[in-house]
C-alpha cells in the first residue's frame, strides 16, 4: 500500500512473471501528476533540473566519496545522452532515452559532508535552498545518511542514500522520502554468517571492535547474533571513535581475551588502520584455543582492500557489488567506468551511479518530478539489469532486496584492482526479513512530503 498523500491513479503495476522474469515497468499517466499536483519544492521552471551529490570528500570515507563522485558524473553524463549510455541500454526499465530527465537536461551541485552528520545536513540544505536540488543522494556513513534522510523529509525533496549500511536507515529511521539501495548490517550477516561456520566451525570465541555510531551499532548487533545461533561465544565488544586514526591500544586486549576471531566493524580508513594494526600485533600468525586465529570484516570494499594491502589475504567479509560479476549491467558499467576513469568502479561508485538512474527512471515513469509521484513510482518497484541481479524496492520500508555477495581476500592478486574473489553469491531469499523484524523495529515510513 503507498504511504504517499495521494491516490494511485492511471498506472499500471509491475509484476513477477512466470520464471521469475519481470513484466514490463510501471507506467504512469503523467498528465494526473503534472496537472493535479504540479506544487511541490523546487519545481523545475527552465530547461535544467539540478541534483545534489552530498559525498564525504575528506574525513575516513574519502576514497569511497572520491568515486561515488566519478559514478554520479557518469550517471549524468549517460542521462544527458554522452559516452555508451552504461547501464541504461541493460535496465530492464526503458523509461531513460538520453533527453536529461523529463527532457531537462541534468546539471549537479556537490557539496563535502567531511563523513560529519552536521557538515552534511549543511551542505544539503544549501543544495536545496540555495541551489534548487530538487534529489539529494550520497553519503558514506550511515550517520551521514539518516541525518541527510531526515533533512529531505523536512524539506520535501527525494533522498537516495548512497553507501549506508546501518539496519536504523531503513529500520527506525526510515523516512517515506528516503530510498536505500544499499544493503544492511542484517543482511551481511545471514550471508556472512554460513560460510564463517563452514570455514572455521561453530566453536569459536568473538572479540569485536566497533565504530561508535549507528551503522557499527547495528552490524556489531547483527553479526553477533548471526555467529552466536551457530555456537559462537562473545567474548566483548569494544566500541572506537570514528575519528581514530591509531588502533593498538584497542588491539592489545585482544591478545589475552581468549577470543580466536577478531571481528572489525569498521569501513573505510577505520578498517584499514585497525586491520594494519591487527597484523602488526601478530595476531594472525597466534592460535589461541587450539585454532588458528582469524580476522573477519564483515563490510567489505575493494578500495579498502587496497589501502590494507597484504593484510586483506584471506579474509572472508560481504559486499554489495563488485566489478568482476559478469551479468550484463555490471559489465556494461565497469566498462563505462572504466574508459573514463581509467579503472573499475567500486561498490560505492555501483550503488551511486544505480541511484541516480533509479530516481531518473522513476521520474520519467511518474511523468513528474513531484517527491510523491517519486514514491509511487518506486515503492515495490521491480527492476533488473542493475547489476545485482532481480531487485524489489520494498514499500513499507524503501529497502532493495537482492542478492548478497560474500568475498574474501585473494591470496595471488593478478592486479592492484582484482583484490577480492567473489566466494558466494548469497541468495535474496537467506537475506530476507520480515517488515517487523526486532532489529528494524520503531520509526514510522510516515507520508511523502512534496515540500509545498
Amino acid at each position: 500500500m503507498s504511504n504517499s498523500n495521494f491516490t494511485r491513479r492511471g498506472l499500471l503495476k509491475t509484476s513477477a512473471m512466470a520464471g521469475g522474469a519481470l513484466a514490463a515497468p510501471t507506467l504512469f499517466d503523467g498528465s494526473v501528476w503534472a496537472d493535479a499536483h504540479s506544487g511541490y519544492l523546487n519545481a523545475p521552471t527552465g530547461s535544467t533540473v539540478t541534483l545534489g551529490f552530498n559525498v564525504p570528500q575528506s574525513g575516513p570515507y574519502a576514497d569511497e566519496g572520491a568515486d561515488e563522485l566519478r559514478a554520479y558524473e557518469l550517471a549524468v553524463e549517460h542521462l544527458n545522452g554522452g559516452g555508451d549510455g552504461g547501464m541504461m541500454s541493460t535496465f530492464s526499465s526503458k523509461a531513460l532515452q538520453g533527453n536529461g530527465i523529463l527532457g531537462k537536461k541534468v546539471e549537479f551541485v556537490t557539496g563535502d559532508t567531511q563523513t560529519k552528520s552536521d557538515a552534511a545536513r549543511a551542505s544539503a540544505k544549501s543544495m536545496i535552498e540555495k541551489d534548487g536540488a530538487i534529489m539529494i543522494t550520497g553519503g558514506s556513513s550511515s550517520g551521514v545518511a539518516v541525518a541527510v534522510q531526515g533533512l529531505c523529509q523536512e524539506a520535501g525533496v527525494i533522498f537516495m542514500a548512497g553507501l549506508t549500511h546501518s539496519n536504523d536507515t531503513t529500520g527506525k529511521d526510515k523516512k517515506a522520502n528516503g530510498f536505500r539501495h544499499f544493503f544492511n548490517g542484517y543482511m551481511s550477516a545471514a550471508a556472512l554468517a554460513p560460510v564463517l561456520q563452514a570455514r572455521y566451525g561453530s566453536d569459536r570465541t568473538a572479540y569485536h571492535l566497533t565504530a561508535d555510531y549507528t551503522w557499527g551499532w547495528t552490524q556489531q548487533e547483527s553479526i553477533q547474533a548471526a555467529t552466536e545461533a551457530m555456537g559462537w561465544k562473545t567474548a566483548n565488544n569494544v566500541l572506537t571513535p570514528l575519528a581514530t586514526t591509531d588502533f593498538s591500544s584497542y588491539v592489545a586486549p585482544v591478545l589475552n581475551s581468549g577470543a580466536d576471531v577478531l571481528v572489525l566493524n569498521h569501513y573505510g580508513g577505520n578498517m584499514v588502520n585497525s586491520l594494519t594494526s591487527a597484523v602488526q600485533f601478530g595476531l594472525r600468525e597466534k592460535q589461541v584455543n587450539g585454532k588458528n586465529f582469524e580476522i573477519v570484516v564483515p563490510l567489505y570494499s575493494r578500495l579498502m582492500a587496497k589501502g590494507a594491502g597484504e593484510n586483506v589475504k584471506g579474509i572472508f567479509g560481504s559486499t554489495n557489488w563488485h566489478w568482476s560479476l559478469t551479468d550484463e549491467g555490471s559489465k556494461a558499467f565497469v566498462k563505462s567506468f572504466g574508459e573514463k576513469y581509467g579503472f573499475p568502479p567500486s561498490q560505492a561508485a555501483h550503488t551511486c551511479y544505480v541511484q541516480t538512474m533509479l530516481y531518473a527512471d522513476a521520474a520519467e515513469r511518474a511523468g513528474t518530478f513531484n517527491p510523491c509521484g517519486i514514491v509511487e513510482a518506486l515503492e515495490g518497484f521491480k527492476f533488473d539489469g542493475l547489476g545485482n541481479g532481480a531487485t524489489e524496492y520494498r514499500a513499507d520500508d524503501h529497502q532493495c532486496f537482492k542478492d548478497v555477495l560474500v568475498v574474501k581476500g585473494k591470496d595471488n592478486p593478478t592486479s592492484e584492482f582484482d583484490l577480492l574473489e567473489i566466494v558466494e553469491i548469497t541468495p535474496r531469499a537467506q537475506v530476507e526479513y520480515a517488515v517487523d523484524h526486532p532489529m528494524f523495529a520503531g520509526g514510522e515510513l510516515g507520508k511523502c512530503n512534496p515540500g509545498a
